[in-house]
């Protein structure tokens, strides 16, 4: 069995956001040379999420304000985090929205049903964050 490993990395100007890394893990796949296994992405920051969905702004947007529903930015003071940070929000968003995903590769391609698409999901922006692929198979 052969694995391989590869870290991308992200510096999102805003607090929030949705970024397609589809592509970047597809390019990863095609690096590593395996056709039949398993591909994990996964956030290595506790403020960050991936998780894989349609790729559509819609829904994009309803997420940003289910989130902001369930776990409000402001007021800062609401969480007991907040003590030396102010993004106790975004670990609440991040316990929601997950920490990885992993999906079958098949024939040298990501075995994705129809829509699917992975996603890295920002919330506390404005530093550089890291999502690691890790590739095992044959």
């Amino acid at each position: 069995m052969k694995s391989y490993r590869k870290e991308l990395t992200f510096n999102v100007p805003a607090r929030r956001s949705f970024v397609n890394i589809t592509g970047d893990v597809e390019g990863a796949l095609a690096e590593s040379g395996i056709k039949e296994g398993l591909c994990l992405v996964n956030a290595m920051h506790i403020t960050a999420s991936v998780f894989i969905n349609d790729d559509e702004p819609g829904l994009h947007r309803d997420f940003e304000k289910w989130l902001e529903g369930l776990a409000p930015e402001l007021p800062h003071n609401r969480y007991a985090h907040n003590t030396y940070e102010d993004n106790g929000d975004a670990h609440l968003k991040r316990s929601v929205m997950g920490r990885e995903v992993v999906v079958a590769v098949t024939g040298g391609k990501l075995d994705f049903g129809p829509w699917e698409a992975i996603f890295y999901g920002e919330f506390d922006g404005k530093r550089p964050k890291r999502v690691l692929i890790k590739i095992i198979g044959e």
